[in-house]
């Protein structure tokens, strides 16, 4: 029986709008009520997350910035990494072959030098959004994670950049099939999980999770019963092929496992029922 649930937010569990479909919040309701505790597990920012838990309105632990920050269900600080002054300073000084935007994280915000009104879109539940600023103004001591945001083939180049310019500085990973991250070395969801599953005297194998992308690799392999969504990255799949891959976002696939898994969880799990 699984004691923790932990949920990537974008391609996972929210729709494509990136709004929270009525089944899923259900289903989460059903979780709790069931004495499971709740992770929402993201990129998105701490600051971001505490709106959308207001509108979830259900206490969840919080793993932000893809690991970079988790919170306790009361908002306290439980652990925080960000980049190394000099490798930050170096990915926001450097000028990169590329034409993907810059994007900086810290903890007062999301950090853009051009706007780029297509980005919050996905952010519209939220409300939270971009501010515009010099980016070599910011203090390289004072970076979290950098992101670079672009068609994918461009950012594969790019990718290719900054791993001979960083080496093993860094943990560069695909977030999204249009976001490319630069986060600190060893830092990502599943190594975060692990931190937040010591505090609560769990083990990972206590834990489910689900996600859709690279940033979810080291989480997904690494608990109890990991997920993988039908709309996935391809390379999440290849990279995970022992684990069952569940419907589509589109169609609130985590709603319907954690219906099934509530309900009968020792019958064998079809996402096309």
């Amino acid at each position: 029986m699984a004691r923790l649930a932990a949920f990537d937010m974008d391609g996972t569990l929210l729709l494509p709008n990136h709004q929270l479909g009525g089944e899923t919040l259900a289903s989460l309701q059903a979780l709790h009520l069931r004495d499971v505790q709740l992770a929402f597990a993201t990129g998105r920012h701490l600051l971001e997350m505490q709106i959308l838990q207001q509108k979830i309105t259900l206490p969840a632990w919080l793993i932000t910035g893809n690991g970079t920050r988790v919170h306790d269900r009361q908002g306290n600080l439980l652990f925080a990494s960000d980049l190394p002054p000099s490798v930050a300073e170096e990915v926001i000084h450097t000028h990169w072959d590329t034409t993907a935007s810059m994007h900086v994280f810290n903890d007062q915000g999301w950090f853009t030098d051009k706007a780029v009104p297509a980005l919050l879109a996905a952010h519209q539940m939220s409300g939270f959004h971009y501010q515009l600023r010099d980016l070599k103004s910011i203090p390289a001591h004072d970076v979290t994670k950098v992101c670079f945001i672009d068609e994918h083939t461009r950012l594969c180049k790019l990718k290719t950049q900054l791993e001979a310019a960083l080496g093993a500085q860094t943990n560069i990973c695909f977030s999204a099939w249009d976001c490319l991250e630069v986060l600190p070395l060893n830092c990502n969801k599943g190594s975060a999980l692990t931190l937040l599953c010591q505090h609560l005297s769990l083990t990972l194998a206590d834990c489910m999770a689900f996600g859709d992308a690279m940033n979810d690799r080291e989480m997904l392999a690494q608990v109890g019963k990991g997920f993988v969504m039908g709309n996935a990255m391809s390379q999440l799949k290849a990279a995970l092929p022992h684990l069952p891959i569940i419907g589509h976002c589109e169609t609130q696939a985590v709603s319907h496992y954690l219906n099934h898994w509530l309900s009968t969880p020792d019958l064998a799990y079809s996402p096309e029922c």
